[in-house]
């Protein structure tokens, strides 16, 4: 018997939206709305788009002595982050690692003064709180009775000062509490698009009435999962299953620049954390292969699982495509693939498509110019 899929706060929302639904990660959530793929994607980077993203996983790490910095050390044993230099009111992005090194999440946490506010990927939320309820000096406690929203694009900030008037003065990866309406909302300026925007965590009580708060606006447009991937792919953002997992190391995933000096070789809390030896060693010498950018020659995308060649005939595989897509805002495919480190850009490869083999570039990644607010 299949698996009752989950829904969040905002079901009967995107259906009034006219929200085409599937399952995702245990939840049914919409893939698009009648504007299609296109016209949500294209949407996000000129006006503002509004994203469900309440299947994300939302939990709290508390100190279980009060002092904050129990805390951070205790995180740090799992994320190889600088979690105690992160000030008050601020964010940062980090990977949970396994006992090699490879990647069991990637998360956003935040610190909130006397405690730390996590999001995590909504497959992986069981097994993240299961891995954080292993540290003993903190309590876990997941989110139950919020959802959370993502308002990005270049009118994001000036659209949620409509609402709340404070968010305007939020910097990129900013995080505060806010006041709407005497509901109490949690703020942040991040999201995973290459644009400005927000994830707003709300009481599921007044979920829909917030969303529909934004969606009122003319520049607000709702936005499913189909845009939002080709949205992050465009801004050189790996998805957790595709572009990283369990068997890929932070170095290979091309996020070493989320592991600080303080945490490497030589560093003032250097490793701590699982597969320290194999994320060092590979970060200090260089990964043999990494996350690279691929610009397929003509209008065809190069999808998911789509085989990579040295040579036009013959030949090993050098790897597979991990995320491909349709770039609406670069006019061409784009796509993402773990190749060899020392290839420069600008180098040819071959896809293999169907059968035949068309030319590929090796691009630097992102394919975008992000747009945040420092």
């Amino acid at each position: 018997m299949a698996e009752e899929l989950r829904r969040t706060g905002l079901y009967d929302l995107h259906i009034e939206q006219g929200a085409r639904m599937v399952p995702f990660a245990g939840w049914e959530m919409p893939v698009q709305y009648p504007m299609g793929v296109m016209g949500e994607h294209l949407h996000t980077r000129a006006k503002a788009g509004l994203f469900d993203v309440s299947h994300m996983g939302q939990v709290l790490v508390t100190p279980k002595n009060g002092n904050p910095e129990t805390a951070a050390l205790a995180l740090e044993t799992l994320i190889p982050a600088d979690v105690l230099g992160l000030p008050q009111g601020r964010q940062r992005y980090g990977v949970f690692t396994n006992d090699q090194g490879g990647i069991l999440d990637d998360l956003m946490f935040a610190n909130r003064g006397d405690h730390f506010l996590l999001v995590v990927n909504a497959a992986c939320a069981d097994q993240d709180i299961a891995h954080l309820q292993t540290l003993e000096a903190v309590n876990v406690t997941p989110v139950t009775d919020r959802g959370l929203l993502a308002l990005q694009g270049p009118l994001a900030a000036e659209i949620l000062a409509t609402l709340i008037p404070a968010a305007a003065e939020m910097r990129f990866m900013d995080s505060q509490i806010d006041d709407w309406d005497g509901t109490e909302l949690w703020l942040s300026r991040s999201g995973y698009t290459g644009e400005d925007g927000y994830e707003i965590s709300i009481p599921n009580a007044r979920l829909t009435e917030f969303a529909q708060a934004l969606l009122a606006h003319p520049d607000v447009a709702p936005i499913g999962l189909g845009a939002r991937d080709s949205l992050r792919l465009e801004a050189g953002m790996p998805l957790y299953g595709h572009d990283m997992d369990t068997g890929v190391t932070p170095a290979q995933a091309a996020l070493g620049w989320s592991i600080p000096k303080s945490r490497r070789i030589g560093g003032a809390r250097v490793g701590g954390f699982p597969g320290s030896d194999t994320v060092l060693t590979e970060l200090t010498n260089g990964a043999a292969k990494t996350r690279r950018g691929l610009r397929p020659e003509g209008r065809a995308p190069i999808r998911e699982g789509v085989e990579i060649f040295e040579g036009e005939t013959g030949g090993a595989a050098l790897g597979k495509v991990c995320s491909g897509s349709f770039g609406p805002s670069v006019g061409g495919p784009v796509a993402m693939a773990i190749l060899d480190a020392s290839l420069p850009d600008g180098t040819t490869l071959w896809a293999e498509l169907r059968g035949k083999r068309i030319p590929v570039t090796l691009a630097a990644l992102p394919f975008i110019t992000p747009s945040y607010k420092r």
